[in-house]
This record gives structure tokens, sequence and C-alpha cells, in this order.
């Protein structure tokens, strides 16, 4: 049921169904804020997989009604589709491998949802990322998380000054068993709830199936670098670099039997690239170009500095020397080699624990990329 119709609260939490959330409006509720919970209904279900949105929000009108708190309902299914979705076939159609949640973030979580608080009458928002905001010098910084592992900022990159200025992450100096720990003791119903995994609001599903609804695919040739035909793949997107799972190669005349990972993908030729070797040469880069970067702060601290960076969520800080160029974009040179840095992803910077900001990866000087790229030039 809608509840619409209650007073405005201060703080508008964002209500996913999941324990973090759940937590999230506790400990503002605990604290005297006003608050209200928002749920957000993001995806018109397609059919092609288990849609979790109803069970989902029913458990964030459970822990409303538990917490004694109003609950609103908006849907942003459109706003989503042409916000983010479009925007990840086409980079999968192009052969590169977007992040979604990066996206989702920008423009449904800090963009449709704070829309929607406003009109509610509420000064914030709040969710249940881990991540801190701090003021400094004038400006809001975003900073990790107190838990590392949970650590969330590489996905709220693009935010800027007028949405951190205007949010809350209330669990951004706990760890995630504390988490766990305050929802049981609450009795919140999502304590023991499992968290959500998959594409941002999409979810769990077979990934092939659901991407091959959007995106018709035809098998083709894997081959080695040097030409060598050793497989067949069923669709060229659907496969990232660094990939071993789901290749089905199996004894290879004159190979050892050894592991395959995907080392490249020649989308106009339908052709994927594979080599032997975790840390095989046709996977290594050192250099990164991307497109137009995001500053937190609103502008570059330098036009060359030294920093650390992040090209996949879960990596450990690399040193590296940014320099940004007139049209905003970076060239990034790293320390040491890296592993299978994907055009399509995030590279987001560091300054000890502030997020300074990021940018999509458009290219690397990955041996086997620079030559597919000289090839169709």
């Amino acid at each position: 049921m809608s509840r619409d119709t209650a007073l405005p609260a201060r703080t508008i939490v964002g209500m996913s169904g999941g324990v973090d959330s759940s937590v999230a409006a506790m400990l503002l509720r605990d604290a005297g804020e006003p608050i209200a919970g928002l749920f957000m209904q993001n995806w018109a279900d397609d059919g092609s997989g288990d849609c979790r949105a109803e069970d989902d929000r029913r458990d964030a009108v459970a822990v409303s009604g538990r917490l004694g708190i109003p609950i609103h309902f908006r849907d942003f299914s459109g706003e989503y589709w042409s916000g983010v979705f479009e925007h990840f076939l086409a980079e999968y159609a192009a052969g590169r491998t977007p992040n979604p949640d990066v996206l989702c973030n920008r423009e449904i979580k800090f963009r449709h949802f704070l829309d929607a608080a406003h009109e509610l009458g509420a000064e914030f928002i709040a969710t249940g990322h881990y991540a801190r905001v701090a003021r400094h010098d004038g400006h809001h910084r975003l900073l990790r998380a107190a838990d590392r592992g949970k650590d969330q900022s590489y996905f709220l990159h693009q935010l800027g000054q007028a949405q951190l200025a205007a949010t809350r992450f209330p669990l951004g100096e706990l760890v995630k068993t504390d988490v766990r720990r305050l929802a049981h003791d609450a009795g919140l119903p999502t304590a023991a709830k499992k968290d959500s995994t998959g594409i941002c609001f999409i979810g769990e599903r077979d990934f092939r199936e659901f991407l091959g609804r959007y995106l018709p695919a035809r098998n083709g040739e894997i081959r080695t670098p040097a030409g060598q035909i050793v497989g067949e793949h069923p669709g060229v997107f659907y496969f990232t670099l660094g990939q071993r799972e789901g290749l089905n190669i199996g004894g290879v005349r004159g190979f050892e039997p050894a592991p395959w990972y995907v080392v490249g993908k020649d989308v106009a030729n339908n052709v994927l690239y594979v080599d032997q070797g975790h840390d095989n040469a046709w996977l290594q880069s050192q250099r990164l170009w991307s497109e137009a970067v995001h500053w937190v702060a609103g502008s570059a601290p330098a036009t060359r500095f030294q920093c650390t960076a992040q090209t996949r969520y879960r990596q450990a800080d690399e040193p590296c020397e940014v320099t940004v160029s007139n049209d905003g974009t970076l060239e990034v040179r790293f320390d040491r080699p890296q592993r299978a840095v994907t055009p399509g992803q995030s590279l987001v910077l560091y300054d000890g624990e502030t997020c300074l900001g990021g940018a999509v990866i458009a290219t690397t000087d990955a041996p086997l990329e620079q030559r597919l790229k000289a090839q169709t030039a």
C-alpha cells in the first residue's frame, strides 16, 4: 500500500528490501532523524529470470512497518531503460564490457530518486551503500568505507558536489558483520537475507540467455593470437577479457593441457581470441586512455599528478601517473603492468581514502588490442 499522504520527512531512505538499507533506515530513526522509506521499481520483468522485485517490495514494506516509518513507491523502469539499459546494450554490441552499477547510481539512485525525495519535501536521501561523505574546505569528499572489503566508492565515483551534499551513508563506518548483527538484534525481517548479486536491479539470471533476447548473437571462431582455430564460440558479446569460464575448449593439438583465457574480441569479424596462461602477455597493459573524466570535486587536482587507481571493483590500489588532456580525457600510466584492463569498464582514481573521480576506459596498450585497432583504422 502507498503512504504518500504522510507528513514530509527530512531524509528519504532508499529501501531495497535488503539488510543494508534496512539497517541504514534503523540507524537514522534511532538517531532521531525524521525519515521515510522509498521503494524503487526499476526493471519491468521480461520473463527472462527469477524476478525478485515483489519479494523485495514486501520485505521493504515489512521493515518499514517494523521501524514504524512511512514508505513511498516509485516506478523508474522507464528511466532505467533509457538511462542505463540502452547504454548497457550499446556497449556490448560494440564489443565492450560496461559497468551498469555506475550508471545506475548516477542516473537512478542519485538523480531520479533524489528528485523524488525533494518532491516529497525531503532535504536528504540515504542509502545502504558502504561509503562515507566528509566536508572539507567547503567541498564534499567521497571517502572509502571503513569496511574495505565492502567499500562501494568505486561505483559512486560519478557523484558530484550537489549529490554528496544531499546524501547520507549511515553504514560508512560499519563492517558488514556488525550490520548483520544489528539487524538480527532488532528483529528485522531482512537480517538473514542474502545480498543481491547480478546486474543492477535486474539480478541473477542466465546471462547469455538474457543478453540474447536483446542482442542476437551468432557462432564464430575462437582463435589464438597467431590465428590458429581452437574452438567455436556462441556469441562474441558474451565474453570479456581475462574470462576463463564458458570457452569449452578441449585438448588442442600442439598445445599443453592448460586453461585458456579470453585475450581479445574482434566484433566486426565475430572472432574471439584466446591464449593459455592466467598472466599471459596478451592480457598485460601498462597504459590506458579514457573517455571524458568526472571529478567528484568538480575539477582536476592538476594536469599531471600521481595517485592510485582501480580498473575493476575489488582490485588493490595500483600506483599510476595521470595526465589530463584538454578535452577532459585521461592518459594513465601504471607503475607496473595490469592484467585484463577492459574497455567499457571504469577507471576510478584515489588519493588515499578520497575518491577523486573516474572515467570509462576507452583503450589500452595491450598488444592484441593495439593490433586489432590498427587493422580497423
